[in-house]
């Protein structure tokens, strides 16, 4: 089967349609352009040490991102760019903040047991699995899709009835100019330091390899349907909590993540622009599906170190349950835009790079494949309250 669309694969980017389609440019890691020379027409590469800087057409995202999942474990891999000249100025960007990744931007104490051990004990295996179960129903939810705009707009409303007697909340789309699905923000204004922003987030889209187009199925309960039935859990726990918090808190569902990390990327480029002082990320892209001895596993690169130990240390206090670190690859997730602008972030994932589930990007990422329930993630709900309310306070 893999070698018929090896095949499919290598016919198609031969195609006319490929070449004549619009271009674009992409950053990656230098270690896929072998790879990617075998199968793809690429019109110009250059490469540093351990980035590569690519010419390509925009027919080919979908081909990207199949060969990113299957040959190298990556869910993204890749920054999609307009232009060359962009793409340049955001690897000089991330360069310069990779200087600034092994410093500390906040208070990483951990000593609001007394609030966050009630919240953790609220958390719901029913309601995280019913919402995973609610966006799995749509047909898919890519990017530039009508059902992945629906999906949007789902959990939008959503998030707003969750909030609905909270005059502090707001919940709006964050529309793209450049295609249909926006992203999704609900914001908890500060109550103290209103200025100062933790971000919970993880991306909303699905893809079904390089079927990805409007009509492909992908259920995408996993990736990512479980990071955004997640958040919404942990909404849900503070919202119902009346916790009110001292910092603004955001939650994100990210558009267009699958095609080049684009929605999280147009979301913190802005926010750098207008100089919002985010003191910490969290990303959740899978959540439920174990398949490692250790329960949650923390990327160690495109991360903020000190944080990551803070993250480590709030599983060895709230959770009490094995983790260990891994590397994911290049821009891997949204955690990589913020990271790529000087944040901090860090993304806890459901497994070791290459144990992860192996039905995503396909029709079969349904939640059987999680035993039908959602029993991990309920851990990474725990996890994320902890980081919000340590963060906040």
């Amino acid at each position: 089967m893999k070698r018929i669309s090896l095949i499919f694969f290598a016919l198609a980017m031969m195609s006319p349609a490929f070449a004549e389609a619009p271009r674009f440019w992409i950053t990656t890691g230098a270690d896929t352009v072998p790879t990617l020379q075998k199968g793809f027409e690429l019109f110009s590469v250059k490469t540093s040490s351990d980035t590569a800087l690519i010419e390509m057409s925009q027919a080919q995202i979908p081909w990207l991102s199949k060969i990113m999942h299957d040959k190298f474990n990556r869910c993204g891999g890749f920054f999609f760019h307009e232009s060359k000249e962009k793409a340049q100025k955001f690897l000089e960007q991330s360069a310069l903040n990779k200087k600034f990744e092994s410093l500390a931007s906040a208070d990483y104490s951990i000593n609001q047991q007394g609030l966050i051990n009630p919240l953790i004990d609220k958390v719901s295996e029913e309601k995280i699995r019913q919402t995973i179960t609610k966006l799995a129903q749509y047909n898919n939810r890519y990017y530039d899709s009508d059902t992945g705009v629906q999906a949007s707009q789902w959990i939008r409303d959503y998030w707003r009835e969750l909030a609905k007697k909270r005059s502090d909340v707001t919940v709006e789309l964050f529309n793209h100019s450049q295609w249909k699905q926006p992203s999704v923000i609900m914001t908890i204004r500060g109550s103290k330091l209103p200025q100062e922003v933790v971000v919970l987030g993880g991306h909303l889209d699905s893809i079904a390899g390089f079927w990805g187009r409007a009509n492909a199925r992908a259920p995408g309960a996993d990736d990512n349907a479980s990071g955004i039935a997640t958040i919404s859990e942990v909404i849900r726990l503070l919202v119902d909590g009346n916790y009110v918090p001292e910092r603004t808190i955001k939650f994100m569902g990210y558009a267009a993540e699958e095609v080049g990390l684009r929605g999280s990327k147009e979301i913190v480029e802005k926010f750098k622009q207008d100089g919002i002082n985010v003191v910490g990320v969290m990303q959740l892209d899978m959540t439920n599906f174990r398949g490692s001895d250790k329960d949650i596993v923390l990327m160690t690169d495109f991360t903020n170190a000190p944080q990551n130990t803070f993250v480590g240390n709030l599983i060895t206090e709230y959770l009490k349950i094995p983790w260990t670190t891994d590397k994911c690859g290049y821009g891997c997730s949204d955690h990589a835009s913020w990271h790529a602008q000087g944040y901090s972030a860090s993304m806890p994932f459901e497994s070791r790079m290459g144990e992860h589930n192996q039905d995503i990007h396909t029709n079969r990422d349904t939640l059987d494949k999680s035993a039908g329930n959602a029993d991990h993630a309920m851990k990474f709900a725990k996890l994320a309250v902890a980081f919000v309310v340590e963060l906040d306070r």
